[in-house]
């Protein structure tokens, strides 16, 4: 069955056109990924959807009896006096509304009359029925399997929902998101936020929904568990995949280099039959008077060649120059932690902890959100409010550090590109404006104060200043966040051809897995070492938590 469907879609933002004759359909329990650049149209397709944009051209059909529920980037505004669990149960009115009449029916049979009993039977029945229908009887194992699943506290339920930073704000609304189950879920980056262990639980959870979901997301690792068709957005119009990202990223090279050949040998034959017509002229000319055969022949060829519809060439990524290079080698041993321990305020945050990084390794760290990553990180930098109680922590010799924070902040944030460029860039003017535009900052662009840019763009910058650094340690601090599933592409590339050391944090599952030879976990306190990328890590874990099931195994079976 159909839930949603676009057609011929157009929708211009003054003279750009964003969408140009899109269209996608959304089934049943259908599970979409809509992908393409920043810029691309992906959230104005969700606004669409939802009424919040209007189009220039085309139909919308979504069908009789569908919800429909939204999670923007930006969580809405509510009024001061709203509660976290008043959140939570936004879409369960109809069934707290039911429940209290439920109550009030109980109140009255308790205290009627003989003869009015039945006609109270009678409407509790229903209403009983309308509230079984409605799953009210779990709604509260509902509320707490949703809040234990997104990290909900109790003690924060009756906390003003206006007093939550921005990130509980959007898990909060999300949570409430997925308690009213609407037919169809639009999800606008969901993974923001969102730790790996609250990730994994999401996935589990998506891929049993009832309903029909469309994601754009960043986090190819989600995509590629949840979703089972791809929508890529290329100039205004959609090309489907009916497999998940990774299915995606094989079947689209696959059809580009199809493209570029069906192209090339277009090109082939237009520029022989442009080169025919001009030797048929000719000739017509040399055979004056009596040429017109010729002159007819050339004719009928500049009819066919007109008839011919002309192909695009394929377009392909614009390419940043991200190649990281190490001016001088460190030593063998880069970073030593040797039995540290850590303390924020009153809280242990590390204990006898310790992390040994030799030159050549790329290492992840990894851990739940709050377990002290970035602090181990901002240690090294003296950032940090952390006490350290014992233990030491050195560099190696040699050991030269380019250091991307996960808050990008530029000395003087009042400053340009061009200005800010200058401070770090060896080369001559004309060699800084291309290489500022082969990073995406073009012509007046570079004018732009840099407390003004995107996420995305205070990363390319960053990039382009560590590049310049020649740096043969590489501290990366969540690097994969504010950027297009390109630039993540490109970045993984050039750390991947990178000689240096690095140590880096991260959620993003994909990522981990293209660059970590080693991964570090953070859990009670310590820090275990695991050989190899994430999906690596998980089955380490996986086998080892056999290994101590398997006496209790034994024990629970062993009859004798």
């Amino acid at each position: 069955m159909i839930e949603l469907s676009l057609s011929n879609i157009e929708k211009n933002f003054g003279f750009k056109k964003v969408l140009n004759g899109f269209n996608l359909e959304l089934k049943t329990k259908e599970r979409i990924a809509l992908i393409g650049p920043n810029g691309s149209g992906k959230t104005t397709i969700f606004k669409i959807i939802i009424g919040e944009e209007n189009i220039n051209n085309g139909n919308i059909s979504i069908r009789k009896d569908s919800t429909i529920g939204m999670l923007s980037q930006i969580p809405p505004i509510f009024k001061e006096e709203t509660t976290v669990k008043e959140i939570l149960l936004i879409g369960k009115t109809k069934v707290i509304e039911i429940e209290q009449k439920l109550r009030e029916l109980e109140n009255k049979m308790s205290t009627c009359k003989p003869n009015e009993l039945n006609n109270l039977l009678k409407k509790y029945g229903i209403l009983q029925e309308k509230f079984n229908n409605l799953n009210g009887y779990q709604l509260e194992s509902d509320i707490n399997k949703v809040c234990n699943g997104f990290k909900i506290k109790p003690e924060m339920l009756d906390r003003k929902f206006n007093t939550l930073s921005g990130g509980e704000k959007t898990i909060v609304y999300f949570a409430s998101l997925i308690l009213s189950e609407p037919s169809i879920l639009l999800l606008d980056e969901p993974t923001n936020h969102l730790d790996i262990d609250t990730l994994e639980w999401l996935e589990e959870y998506l891929i049993n929904y009832k309903g029909s979901i469309i994601i754009s997301s960043h986090d190819r690792y989600f995509l590629d568990k949840v979703t089972t068709k791809t929508i890529l957005i290329e100039r205004g119009k959609e090309e489907v995949f009916f497999g998940n990202y990774s299915y995606y990223l094989e079947e689209n090279e696959r059809r580009i280099m199809s493209e570029f050949e069906d192209f090339k040998d277009q090109q082939k034959q237009i520029a022989a039959m442009k080169a025919s017509i001009k030797k048929l002229q000719e000739f017509g000319h040399l055979a004056f008077p009596g040429g017109e055969s010729f002159f007819k022949r050339a004719a009928s060829i500049q009819k066919r060649l007109d008839k011919i519809e002309l192909l695009d060439k394929p377009e392909t990524t614009k390419e940043l120059p991200l190649d990281f290079q190490v001016q001088k080698r460190s030593g063998k041993e880069v970073l030593i932690i040797d039995n540290l321990s850590l303390m924020i305020g009153d809280r242990i945050l590390l204990e006898d902890a310790n992390i040994h990084i030799r030159y050549g390794e790329k290492v992840c760290l990894m851990g739940k959100n709050g377990t002290g990553k970035s602090t181990i990180i901002k240690l090294l930098f003296n950032d940090t409010p952390a006490e350290i109680i014992d233990g030491e922590i050195k560099l190696g010799s040699n050991v030269k550090i380019g250091y991307l924070p996960q808050e990008i902040h530029f000395d003087d944030e009042n400053a340009t590109i061009l200005d800010t460029a200058r401070k770090f860039f060896d080369g001559t003017e004309t060699s800084l404006r291309a290489t500022l535009a082969k990073f995406l900052f073009y012509g007046e662009n570079v004018f732009k104060k840099v407390k003004s840019l995107s996420g995305g763009e205070k990363v390319r910058l960053k990039l382009l200043e560590l590049i310049q650094k020649k740096a043969n340690f590489l501290i990366l601090d969540e690097p994969t966040n504010h950027i297009d599933i390109d630039t993540k592409e490109m970045l993984e590339e050039a750390l991947n051809e990178y000689t240096g050391t690095i140590l880096f944090i991260s959620h993003d599952r994909y990522f981990i897995n293209k660059l970590a030879k080693r991964t570090l976990y953070i859990e009670n306190n310590h820090i275990n070492s695991y050989i190899g990328n994430y999906d690596d890590y998980k089955e380490q874990i996986s086998r080892l938590s056999n290994i101590e099931e398997e006496p209790n195994k034994r024990k629970k079976y062993n009859t004798n």
